[in-house]
């Protein structure tokens, strides 16, 4: 007799064209964010096939989310399937929205294009593959198992490109991502099919504005240049804080090996005065400048403690610089996440992903941040990871693309998962 497992994965052999399609039709709606285009065509899309295999299906709109408008709602589709019987919740959540589209293609962003075995197309690895193989996975399952114990919730959010306010945030704030509703979350961002990966870094976004006092360009000396004193901060950094960052090194398995230390970049720099129309500088000493900083940090360090290694910098130099003002301004930030990697969620996609792929799985951390954050720290919910095809190197490239290898193999993972943290009992 053929087992479930078999069952099921022969379903998703079976399934690789509809895969594909599904992959492709997911990229030809145009989920740019900013500001947030074809949200609602594409979570309306989602929501009827779901509802097809018994999903009731619920939008919710993300009402005075950053960017909701009526031109622009934050449209997210969340689609819950009972089982037979009482048993867990297992979701998978997977973010609609894409970056901008760039320069350097070669093939239309928004065309679904199938060749040598990668379909290509903006979001197509970051993350609507995954999220097709997430949804081809759990079709696959209740097709073979229709009187599945438990409850299999999938959602389509929005915003994950900007922090995911519109979107996770707003479903954690109201309970959508806390137990007793669910209990598993698997997120299918592409970190590779043979990775488990449990969480990320923390990240702190400032602007620093130092200040200065206009004069003509000609006399400087009757002026104070803001740049000159952003220099002396840039210098402090220089001597100082990156020297520092870089003797700390975390215990998180975080790839690639450069991020498993604190980093810090400088995102952009901006000071004195607009050109003119015939593009000439104006002659002026800048009376302002500003930085916006991007700190990552480790699971080690404190969020109070990134904070204040870079206002100390600051506050010193207003005490030993003559005429040093500043002004400082937190833009975002989040606290690094680990799960368990002996979790249920964890433990179980690691085991699977020997079965199907016959590799031994690593478990990783990301460097950058993703909706984990507010499932863990806003749902309180801990049995979360990110698993999902293709490879985050492309993620936000031109020629974006997805193997079919990769999401065929993501989908069986996903399904044995599914199947058997359903039938958990501890």
């Amino acid at each position: 007799m053929t087992s479930l497992s078999e069952q099921v994965l022969d379903r998703i052999d079976d399934r690789v064209d509809e895969l594909v399609e599904l992959t492709c039709d997911l990229i030809r709606f145009p989920t740019i964010n900013p500001p947030g285009e074809a949200y609602q065509p594409c979570a309306e899309f989602i929501g009827r096939r779901l509802s097809k295999r018994g999903f009731d299906i619920e939008y919710v709109r993300a009402v005075g989310a950053p960017g909701d408008n009526d031109a622009y709602p934050r449209i997210n589709v969340v689609a819950r399937r009972e089982g037979s019987r009482p048993g867990p919740c297992v979701h998978f959540n997977g973010h609609i929205d894409v970056v901008e589209v760039g320069s350097g293609w070669t093939v239309p962003p928004f065309d679904g294009l199938v060749r040598d075995g990668k379909v290509y197309g903006r979001g197509a690895c970051d993350m609507k593959g995954g999220l097709a193989s997430a949804i081809i996975a759990v079709e696959a399952l209740i097709d073979s198992d229709p009187r599945h114990p438990g409850t299999i919730e999938i959602s389509g959010t929005v915003d994950e490109e900007s922090g995911g306010y519109g979107g996770v945030a707003y479903l954690a704030e109201r309970g959508w991502f806390s137990t007793p509703r669910v209990d598993h979350v698997v997120i299918p961002e592409p970190l590779n099919v043979d990775r488990v990966c449990i969480g990320h870094r923390g990240v702190w976004w400032a602007e620093i504005e130092t200040k200065g006092r206009m004069a003509h360009g000609s006399m400087p000396f009757l002026g104070d240049s803001a740049i000159r004193h952003m220099a002396a901060v840039l210098e402090r950094f220089e001597q100082e804080l990156y020297p520092e960052l870089a003797k700390r090194i975390s215990e998180m398995p975080v790839v690639p090996d450069g991020a498993r230390q604190s980093t810090m970049n400088i995102n952009s720099l901006h000071g004195g005065q607009e050109g003119g129309h015939d593009g000439l500088p104006t002659p002026c000493v800048a009376d302002s400048c500003r930085m916006v900083i991007d700190r990552r940090f480790l699971i080690e360090e404190k969020l109070e403690d990134v904070r204040s290694e870079v206002t100390n910098i600051l506050e010193n130099l207003a005490r030993s610089r003559p005429n040093f003002r500043f002004d400082i301004r937190e833009l975002f930030s989040v606290e690094p996440c680990m799960s368990d990697k002996n979790g249920p969620v964890a433990a179980t996609t690691a085991a699977a992903i020997q079965e199907v792929l016959t590799v031994n799985p690593s478990f990783i951390c990301s460097p950058g941040t993703y909706d984990q954050k507010h499932i863990d720290r806003i749902g309180k919910l801990k049995d979360c990871i990110a698993y999902g095809p293709g490879m985050l190197d492309l993620a936000h490239q031109p020629d974006e693309w997805v193997g079919i290898e990769d999401m065929t193999a993501a989908a069986k993972v996903m399904a044995l998962v599914t199947s058997r943290l359903l039938r958990r009992t501890v």
